[in-house]
């Protein structure tokens, strides 16, 4: 059975870094675009990062140069790194792949508070 787990998140202050992580079972992973996403209380969910199976990334204009994805096919996990975090980037994260072939995951919530 297919699933993603995600962990890592937690509670930072602003100007701070957490690393994210996603494991997913199943062989299909090195071959597929994978993602980060994120839900803040009452907005859309919204893509955050994405990385193909070739390792080109891709950002969202408000996490560039402060976000970085990458991944691990050995491990069938992807990270995102989050370093000077704002309180705007409180959400949960989930990551799944860009075609939504895997079943969501619990994802990890992320608060940036003071």
């Amino acid at each position: 059975q297919v699933q993603l787990v995600e962990s890592g998140g937690g509670l930072v202050q602003p100007g701070g870094s957490l690393r994210l992580s996603c494991v997913a079972s199943g062989s299909a992973f090195r071959f597929n675009t994978m993602a980060w996403y994120r839900q803040a209380p009452g907005k859309e969910r919204e893509l955050v990062a994405s990385i193909t199976s070739g390792r080109i990334t891709d950002y969202r204009d408000s996490v560039k140069g402060r976000f970085t994805i990458s991944r691990d096919n050995a491990l069938n996990t992807v990270y995102l790194q989050m370093n000077s975090l704002m309180p705007e980037d409180t959400a949960v994260y989930q990551c799944n792949s860009r075609n939504f072939f895997y079943p969501w995951g619990q994802g990890t919530q992320v608060t940036v508070s003071s």
